[in-house]
């Protein structure tokens, strides 16, 4: 596999290609966003380890850097303590995501409708704020350790039509992400009426190979590989 640093704006990203790749729109995207306090290296390691053949993969970095980090912590929401805020007003997330993912599928050649969005911690609670209300962009969405902040916000939003497959996992041991906030996640999901794929595992805050052995047959049945 091959691994470089797109250094574009909105949000910078590693991109990870297949030795075979070719831009031809045959390779699905997945997309996934780090969480709290780390960047756009964190997740790019499971790529191997996820499906090194079948897929491109892009990793962004969020875009506003924590105090005390040596520029090496990011966060992808603001108000948190040590994120440093923006100097003027700018664009959200959200518009920033919009603008990221047009430029990564142009240069990777990904046909619409084929992107999966992923995420761990802070970055699995935005997999959910902004891919459940843009389904016709994302056609499943991977919730790693993290949960829906924004549920009540976001529900009233919801499209009428919630066919969007989900894979989300938690830690019984998690002391960042309480075990009862993935179980809150799950219910308010199900009960909206989205198909979702729940797995609980006896690990802390993190992404273990239990975790990869139980996704790559969910990502495989729901955004199948370039054969």
């Amino acid at each position: 596999m091959d691994a470089k640093v797109i250094d574009s704006k909105p949000l910078q990203y590693v991109l990870v290609t297949p030795d075979a790749f070719v831009a031809d729109g045959s390779f699905p995207l997945v997309v996934m966003m780090h969480g709290f306090g780390a960047n756009m290296y964190d997740l790019a390691n499971l790529s191997p380890n996820i499906d090194p053949e079948g897929y491109v993969y892009a990793f962004p970095n969020a875009p506003y850097p924590l105090e005390g980090t040596g520029g090496q912590g990011f966060s992808w929401m603001l108000g948190r303590p040590g994120v440093v805020e923006p100097a003027g007003p700018g664009a959200s997330v959200d518009e920033m995501l919009e603008e990221f993912l047009p430029e990564v599928m142009q240069s990777t050649g990904t046909s619409a409708g084929n992107v999966v969005l992923g995420g761990f911690s802070q970055g699995a609670g935005l997999t959910l704020s902004h891919g459940l209300l843009r389904p016709e962009a994302f056609k499943a969405l991977m919730v790693l350790s993290g949960f829906f902040r924004t549920a009540e916000e976001v529900r009233p939003k919801l499209p009428a039509e919630r066919t969007q497959p989900i894979f989300l996992v938690h830690g019984r041991q998690d002391m960042v992400i309480p075990l009862e906030q993935a179980h809150e996640t799950k219910r308010f999901l199900e009960d909206t009426g989205y198909p979702v794929e729940y797995h609980e595992y006896d690990m802390p805050h993190s992404i273990t190979g239990d975790v990869i052995a139980d996704l790559v047959p969910w990502l495989h049945t729901h955004a199948p590989p370039k054969s």
